[in-house]
């Protein structure tokens, strides 16, 4: 796995860069392709916050982005604590692939030998069982083309922190979302 440590109003000794390459290293047994991990250290500026160092880390591979944000107070404990918060990730995300690939082995399977209808009522229990988040509320509306700008605008008028539309000058989808440092940023389909 490819790791790149980078750092932001901090200072990142060789010793704590060592030992992140070596946690962050021992990820990939979680869950093989994962080849690209990035972490960055930075430090809060507030007087009010007792953990001043923040440790994000994104691993990347097989089309799958596993994020995650921690703060504590050292880069050593902030380390420990991605470490930890990531391998609870990865076993989920891991979780999740195998029981798609065994769901559809059982429904071919079931399919192919006659036992068509256990293995369909089983693929339906296994389908109905709550894993993780699940959709509570659906919003239907019209989006007509707009600016950028005029996305924020409505974005700020709705209180939300999203917005979704037709971006008017590439006439395709795109979301413009508040940044955690108070900025906006955009996302505009390639």
């Amino acid at each position: 796995m490819e790791i790149t440590v980078s750092s932001r109003h901090t200072e990142v000794s060789e010793l704590l860069r060592e030992s992140t390459l070596d946690k962050i290293g021992r990820l990939g047994r979680f869950l093989e392709g994962m080849d690209r991990a990035e972490v960055h250290f930075s430090e809060e500026h507030t007087r009010r916050v007792a953990d001043k160092e923040v440790c994000e880390v994104t691993l990347v591979g097989h089309g799958h982005h596993v994020r995650c944000k921690v703060s504590a107070p050292d880069g050593f404990a902030a380390v420990d604590l991605a470490v930890e918060k990531l391998e609870h990730q990865l076993h989920k995300l891991k979780s999740k692939l195998v029981k798609r690939n065994h769901a559809n082995g059982r429904k071919a399977n079931g399919n192919g030998n006659g036992n068509g209808a256990s293995a369909g009522a089983v693929a339906l229990a296994d389908d109905d069982a709550p894993d993780g988040p699940r959709i509570v509320k659906t919003k239907a509306f019209q989006i007509k083309p707009m600016t950028p700008e005029e996305a924020i605008l409505q974005m700020d008028l709705m209180g939300h922190d999203f917005f979704f539309f037709t971006n008017a000058e590439t006439e395709r989808a795109a979301v413009v979302y508040r940044r955690n440092d108070g900025d906006v940023g955009l996302i505009d389909q390639a």
